[in-house]
C-alpha cells in the first residue's frame, strides 16, 4: 500500500503546474491559492471527520503562524509565476529550498555541513542557472524568464518556512491536524485580500472549475500519502519516484501546453536532481544506523541535519 501512496503523491504533484495553467485562463493568481488552500482544508477535514469525529483547529503555536505565512507565500508566488511563465517552471522550487535549508543548518543551526552536502548545493544551483539560463542571451534572458525566477526564489524561501515549521510541528500532532490548521490559517490569509483582488481572467469553462477542484485535493491530501509512504517505502525508493514528479511535470507540461523542452531544460534538471540525491542519500542510513542502535539499546550517532533537509 505504501507504493500506491507514493505513486498517489508524485503524480499529483507532477500536474501541479499544468493545473495552475488551466486555472488561470478562468481566475486570477490569488484566487487560484485561495481556492487551493480552501478546497483542501475541505478534503481534509472529511478525512479528520471520518477518523476522529471532530475537527480541532490549533492557533496558539507560533509555528502554525510561521507554516501558514510560508505557504501562503509559497503558492502566491508559483502560482503567478506559473501563470506568465512555462507550466514547468515549478521544478525549480524545490532545488532553490534545498539550498536555503542548507545554509539554514549551516550558517543558523551551526551544523557541519559535509564536503558531499555543499557539492550537492552547487549541483542544485547550477541545475536551477542552467535551466534560467536555457541557452538565452543574458539580456534575453533577463527579460523573459529573470522575472519568474525571481517569484520561483520567493515561492522556495517561503516553502522552506512551511517544512522548518512541519519538522517542528510534527513531535506534538499528527499530520492531518498539523496541516488541517495551517492549511485552515493559509485560506484565512488569502481571502482576505479577494474582495479587492479576485478578477476573472477569462469566460468560465468546466476545464477551470475541475483544476482549481483538482489543485485543492491535491494540497489537502498528498502530504498525507506521502507521509503514510514514508513509513512503509525503502528510502531509496521514496527519494528516487519522489523526485520523478519533475520529470513528469516536464513531460506533461510538453503534451498539454506544448511547451518547449531544451536540452538545457534536461541537463539542468539532471544536475540538480542528481544534487538532491547526493544529498540526501546519506540521510536514510544515518536514520537507519540510529534505529539499530535504539533497538540494540546503544546512544545513536547524531545526525547531519545539513544533510536531511533541516
Amino acid at each position: 500500500m505504501g507504493y500506491v501512496f507514493l505513486f498517489l503523491a508524485t503524480l499529483s504533484w507532477s500536474f501541479v503546474g499544468i493545473l495552475v495553467k488551466t486555472a488561470g485562463t478562468w481566475v486570477d493568481s490569488m484566487t487560484i491559492t485561495f481556492a487551493r488552500f480552501a478546497v483542501g482544508v475541505v478534503a481534509l477535514g472529511v478525512v479528520l471527520l471520518w477518523r476522529d469525529q471532530k475537527l480541532r483547529i490549533y492557533a496558539k503555536h507560533k509555528w502554525i503562524w510561521i507554516g501558514a505565512i510560508g505557504k501562503s507565500f509559497n503558492y502566491l508566488f508559483e502560482n503567478i509565476a506559473l501563470s506568465i511563465g512555462y507550466s514547468y517552471g515549478n521544478i525549480l522550487v524545490v532545488p532553490i529550498q534545498t539550498v536555503i535549508l542548507l545554509l539554514i543548518s549551516a550558517f543558523y543551526f551551526k551544523e557541519e555541513v559535509s564536503r558531499r552536502g555543499w557539492v550537492a548545493a552547487a549541483l542544485c544551483i547550477l541545475g536551477v542557472l542552467v535551466i534560467s539560463w536555457n541557452g538565452l542571451p543574458l539580456s534575453e534572458m533577463i527579460a523573459s524568464g529573470g522575472f519568474t525566477t525571481l517569484l520561483f526564489i520567493l515561492a522556495a524561501i517561503g516553502t522552506t518556512f512551511h517544512v522548518l515549521s512541519q519538522k517542528l510541528l510534527i513531535q506534538s500532532m499528527d499530520s492531518e491536524n498539523m496541516n488541517f490548521s495551517v492549511f485552515f490559517w493559509c485560506s484565512v490569509l488569502m481571502a482576505l485580500p479577494l474582495p479587492v483582488q479576485a478578477h476573472t481572467t477569462g469566460s468560465f469553462h468546466i476545464g477551470g472549475l475541475m483544476a482549481l477542484a483538482a489543485l485543492g485535493l491535491i494540497t489537502g491530501l498528498s502530504f498525507n500519502w506521502y507521509a503514510k509512504a514514508m513509513q512503509r517505502v525503502s528510502f531509496g525508493v521514496l527519494i528516487l519516484v519522489g523526485n520523478s514528479s519533475v520529470l513528469f511535470t516536464i513531460l506533461w507540461s510538453y503534451l498539454f501546453f506544448n511547451d518547449p523542452i531544451t536540452m538545457y531544460i534536461i541537463a539542468g534538471t539532471g544536475m540538480f536532481l542528481a544534487g538532491m540525491l547526493l544529498l540526501n542519500w546519506p540521510l536514510k542510513k544515518a536514520k537507519l544506523t540510529a534505529r539499530a542502535a535504539k533497538r540494540d539499546g546503544s546512544e545513536p550517532a547524531k545526525t547531519n541535519a545539513a544533510e536531511s533537509g533541516v
